[in-house]
């Protein structure tokens, strides 16, 4: 039976408050440094993968022999990132969802890779969301059901050029058939009303983004 979620640690910035997330149940993949910090704490990755370049080579062999699975690439001759390598085992999986994690922190480029990634999930009607200190972030194409994670704000932003058909149910500032082009500003710092919320949309991709300072 394949799993119902897949969490992934990546190697960005990373904190034991993490996993007070994590299921039994959950599929554990570690991406290069995720993966030693999974095992560090006491977790078993269900797979290792990456080329390992941020952990001393000593790590690598920890790593490997504490790991159900390790997949090792070249540092150079590679075109994804270890985090796009991670998401690809986890959507060969087909869980009911993936969230991410350690993927966001000093490296923009590699922050807004990995928030576009969650596209490749939601074209295999797969839920995929991002999650760190701060923020946790969500993709939709259709409907959502936003839940009070203890975040201060709900951002709506485009992540197409435009986003119609927005119905916002259970926020502080509801919005009926709206629409959101990229570049606007309408949709960020509202607020959840109670412990749930409903997005709905007609189309386009609509990041949900539940933030605090």
């Amino acid at each position: 039976m394949p799993a119902k979620r897949v969490v992934i640690f990546a190697g960005g910035n990373l904190s034991p408050d993490y996993l007070t997330v994590l299921d039994e149940e959950d599929f554990l993949i570690g991406a290069d440094h995720g993966a030693l910090f999974l095992i560090t704490h006491g977790f078993t990755p269900d797979i290792a993968v990456g080329d390992f370049d941020s952990v001393p080579s000593d790590a690598v062999t920890t790593i490997k022999e504490s790991s159900r699975e390790f997949i090792t690439c070249d540092a150079v001759d590679k075109d994804l990132t270890d985090s796009e390598l991670a998401l690809d085992l986890a959507l060969n999986i087909q869980p009911e969802s993936i969230l991410l994690i350690g993927v966001t922190g000093t490296r923009l480029d590699h922050t807004i890779a990995s928030i576009q990634m969650m596209n490749r999930a939601l074209q295999r009607q797969i839920s995929c969301s991002v999650m760190d200190d701060h923020n946790y972030i969500t993709l939709t194409g259709s409907h959502l059901l936003v839940n009070d994670r203890g975040y201060t704000y709900v951002s709506l932003l485009p992540l197409t050029p435009e986003v119609t058909g927005i119905t916002l149910d259970g926020f502080q500032y509801p919005l009926t058939d709206a629409t959101l082009k990229l570049g606007q500003s309408l949709g960020v710092s509202n607020k959840l009303t109670g412990p749930t919320g409903t997005i709905r949309i007609e189309s386009g991709l609509l990041l949900v983004i539940q933030s605090k300072d």
